[in-house]
């Protein structure tokens, strides 16, 4: 009989269809366990899988006493209450790196799409403004990317793709990150400060986590001044929204590029209806080949797992 395993969070079924061919699946879509399945069942669920951001507390865990791997569908992990998975002696895994490459292009497709404006771009020649010539002061030449000093707060697998990206379009790039890795060619800044002062782009892709959340200020963004741009395709958390938005409106920053935000699938309502945004829900790892990757690490996972054996991707409790 094949084992049991838990779908937690709310995923579309196209993502988990092949664990089926492995396991017998029990789907939440997305609502509390106690509510669509019987407490025997649940007694049943050795594994689960998640998105990593959604919240997965001590709580959570208590309501199923055999628990013991926590597979995150997706590089991220934030929502995983690490400590409380280790003080149970539940072990998490992750998908590193999986979607790196797609989260790289969408950050890249941001940055281009805010620095030259396509959401006023755009409508100038869908309106026919173009065509009849019609003066715009949004349409003033911006600076471009190349020459730019882009900062890059991050640089695990995903800040590394976005790295090499910028790179290509003939930019500076420097980064801050826990770590200086002597292997890159970029230029290391000793501090977030130091970046945000260094650079007029600012791409966010490190971790969530209470060391980071909201540590992109209003102080951290006025370092950037007039020309700067705030790019994010890590966790809404780690922005200060209200000091964002704020920023935004005074003109104290050029623009911003988001792909997620706080609270999702809510965006603040002050930020859509800035003409100086670009907005997206939260798609950087949403392509085909990102999908089997994250897949093909959440089947080596569990299979490993059930099999007794150390998980191939796992995430240890730091602290």
């Amino acid at each position: 009989m094949p084992d049991k395993v838990l779908i937690y969070s709310r995923l579309p079924r196209s993502m988990t269809q092949r664990f089926a061919a492995h396991f017998d699946l029990l789907d939440a879509v997305g609502k509390p366990v106690e509510e669509m399945f019987a407490a025997d069942e649940l007694a049943q669920v050795r594994a689960l899988i998640t998105a990593g951001g959604t919240p997965l507390r001590a709580a959570d865990m208590d309501k199923l006493p055999a628990l013991k791997a926590i597979i995150c569908y997706g590089t991220g992990y934030d929502g995983v209450d690490l400590k409380a998975a280790a003080a149970r002696n539940i072990v998490v895994g992750n998908s590193p790196g999986a979607n790196a490459s797609s989260v790289g292009d969408v950050a890249m497709m941001l940055l281009l799409a805010t620095m030259r404006r396509l959401p006023v771009v755009d409508p100038y020649v869908r309106s026919g403004d173009w065509a009849a010539a019609k003066p715009s002061p949004l349409m003033k030449p911006p600076m471009g990317l190349a020459g730019r000093k882009v900062g890059i707060y991050g640089m695990g697998e995903i800040g590394r793709k976005i790295a090499a990206r910028v790179a290509a379009f003939e930019a500076e790039v420097g980064y801050f990150s826990r770590t200086r890795y002597d292997d890159l060619p970029y230029r290391y800044l000793p501090s977030l400060d130091a970046l945000a002062e260094w650079c007029s782009v600012f791409v966010i892709a490190v971790r969530a986590g209470t060391d980071t959340n909201h540590v992109v200020n209003a102080d951290l963004l006025a370092k950037l001044g007039a020309d700067g741009y705030v790019i994010n395709i890590s966790r809404g958390s780690v922005i200060d929204e209200p000091a964002l938005v704020a920023a935004l409106k005074s003109h104290a920053i050029a623009g911003a590029g988001l792909d997620v935000y706080e609270t999702e699938p809510h965006a603040p309502s002050e930020l859509t209806k800035l003409p100086n945004v670009v907005l997206t829900p939260h798609i950087g790892g949403n392509t085909q080949e990102s999908h089997v990757a994250m897949q093909a690490c959440v089947l080596a996972n569990l299979t490993a797992f059930f099999a007794g054996e150390k998980l191939p991707y796992e995430v240890r409790c730091t602290s």
